[in-house]
């Protein structure tokens, strides 16, 4: 038998995926074709970054990334240049003493390094721990200790963070003004842009690990390899109905599963520019100015920001988006029929978690139920199960994927947690935590997370149904549904309310959204309390309903009780 060389290897590799990319793209608009008939790529060996973006990059002066900052000012690197800076970012932590294998923790923000150090770590066969700018000390100690971190990579002005994070690991900063004790990435740019790796790389080397956002428990330390997520992320692509040459607008933060989802894989393995808006404060008229100036064709943001752009005039954005997506909690139907009105464009929704690329999701050209998550992505399949008796379920239960077909986008496992990783993966199931229910047409509504459902006088509530309800009303910006202590019906829905401009908390404002309730809702579902509060979040802008939980269990005196405004 012949022995396979490094360059045959990279071209099968490479014609693998493109393979599979191509049915994808091939099929758009034809979800039954898409989802029968695709199959994952399973190379052997995989790299990426040296076998898929470079492939890409060679000769590509379109752009790969635009970066547009608050003041105005932008830049762009094309596929080209970002092939050669990402080798010259290579070949520089090398240097420095970067070994395959070596875990970098890297805490940059929307700035061109971000995707030059992905794409270098990537090459090195470097293990990236990404980490939000927005992390304290304590965070990041955790992060240095749990992740091993040999090496840390952050913006200058964040540096100061890390006097209080012990350990031997090499310390690089990103800025002009440096500190002694730290190395200038800056430097980078004396570096050679011509790199060749050391060694081949496994499919199923460690490629990422993440730490979760942790809105129930202690963030869980979630590892992908070089095929969970570059080549999982092929049912994102598939989703976000990207196409090449498109510009991609997604709304997120560094250091969060999304930001590589959707300003990395996904854009990039549609041959896609990745474009970004650097801002600080979000402000939707600047946001659709800047979305109508440089073309974005596809958009993708979480809840809260499709929440803050119905409060605007959406008219004002002169040419919308193509395709426009949500992901990070469901999205409420309200707010769905208010961007359809106004852009003529149907916002879709998808389901995916760090530990897994999308999963479930509704797709370019496909009809749309209201509420709806969709239905299984290209390469999913997805098995309910019924919480009590563990069995299939057809209708209703926890969502789990169907780990027997061998599905590429799933997390190898929670590092260094072998119980919780067979827990969350027994019996050839990868269990979400989420529950759902399914319909006769194989379309599944998000119900909600498992510890977040709750009974009330012996009826089942899902608190997103009633949130769903509520921001249905113009008084209502974002809301939060938590069980609240009755004594004669165990649990009562009580909804923590933010509200829109120009609505004042008080008893007046409350009951006018208890009459809502009890105008939208069935009697079991009524929401019984309220009180005006801002939400807390984590980091990654997920609602902590957990501390809502507790805040209510422990009681309040700011809550208005519908028997008492009767």
């Amino acid at each position: 038998m012949p022995v396979m060389t490094t360059e045959s290897t990279h071209d099968d590799a490479t014609s693998r995926f493109l393979a599979a990319r191509d049915f994808l793209l091939e099929r758009r608009g034809d979800y039954e074709a898409a989802h029968a008939g695709f199959t994952w790529p399973r190379p052997h060996r995989f790299n990426w970054a040296l076998d898929w973006f470079d492939h890409i990059a060679a000769g590509n002066d379109a752009d790969a990334l635009r970066i547009v900052e608050e003041d105005g000012t932008g830049r762009s690197l094309t596929f080209a240049e970002l092939a050669v800076r990402s080798g010259a970012t290579a070949n520089w932590l090398r240097a420095q003493g970067v070994a395959p294998g070596d875990r970098i923790l890297v805490m940059l923000g929307n700035q061109h390094e971000l995707w030059e150090v992905m794409l270098g770590a990537m090459k090195l066969r470097a293990v990236v721990i990404p980490a939000t700018p927005l992390l304290g000390p304590a965070d990041l100690r955790d992060r240095v200790e749990r992740g091993q971190v040999r090496h840390v990579i952050a913006r200058a002005l964040d540096t100061a963070k890390f006097d209080e994070v012990p350990g031997d690991y090499t310390r690089i900063a990103a800025g002009d003004q440096v500190p002694d004790g730290w190395l200038r990435l800056a430097d980078t740019a004396g570096a050679d842009g011509d790199f060749t790796p050391d060694g081949e790389t496994l499919a199923t080397d460690p490629l990422m690990l993440y730490f979760t956002s942790g809105t129930t428990d202690r963030p869980k330390l979630v590892e992908h390899t070089h095929a969970s997520y570059p080549i999982g992320h092929l049912s994102t692509m598939y989703w976000l109905g990207l196409r090449p040459g498109d510009v991609h607008l997604n709304i997120a933060s560094p250091g969060w599963a999304k930001h590589a989802w959707s300003n990395l894989f996904a854009p990039w393995n549609a041959g896609a520019t990745v474009f970004v808006h650097n801002y600080t404060r979000f402000d939707a008229e600047r946001l659709m100015a800047e979305m109508d100036r440089h073309g974005v064709t596809t958009f993708c943001a979480p809840p809260t920001v499709w929440r803050m752009l119905i409060q605007s005039d959406l008219t004002k954005l002169a040419r919308p988006p193509r395709e426009a997506v949500a992901a990070g909690e469901p999205l409420n139907p309200e707010v769905i029929e208010r961007v359809r009105a106004a852009w003529g464009v149907t916002i879709r929704d998808g389901f995916g978690q760090t530990e897994t690329t999308l999963q479930v999701g509704n797709f370019p050209g496909v009809p749309v139920k209201p509420g709806s998550m969709g239905r299984p992505a290209p390469g999913y399949e997805i098995v309910l199960l019924d919480p009590v008796t563990g069995k299939e379920s057809a209708d209703e239960g926890e969502l789990c994927v169907d780990l027997r077909t061998r599905p590429a986008g799933v997390m190898t496992g929670y590092r260094d947690d072998p119980e919780r990783t067979a827990e969350a993966m027994a019996d050839g199931l990868y269990r979400t935590g989420d529950i759902a229910a399914r319909d006769a047409d194989g379309y599944l509504t998000y119900v909600g997370r498992s510890d977040d459902v709750f009974k009330a006088s012996d009826y089942k509530i899902s608190p997103f149904e009633l949130e769903s309800a509520l921001l249905e009303h113009e008084a209502v910006a974002e809301a939060a549904v938590v069980p609240a202590p009755d004594a004669l019906r165990l649990a009562v829905p009580k909804a923590y309310v933010t509200l829109a401009g120009g609505w004042e908390p008080g008893p007046e404002t409350a009951r006018v959204l208890f009459e809502h309730s009890r105008a939208v809702l069935s009697p079991y579902k009524r929401i019984r309390r309220i009180e005006f509060a801002e939400l807390p979040k984590t980091v990654s802008g997920k609602i902590r309903r957990v501390e809502l939980r507790e805040l209510t269990a422990a009681g309040s005196a700011g809550e208005y009780d519908e028997a008492d405004l009767d």
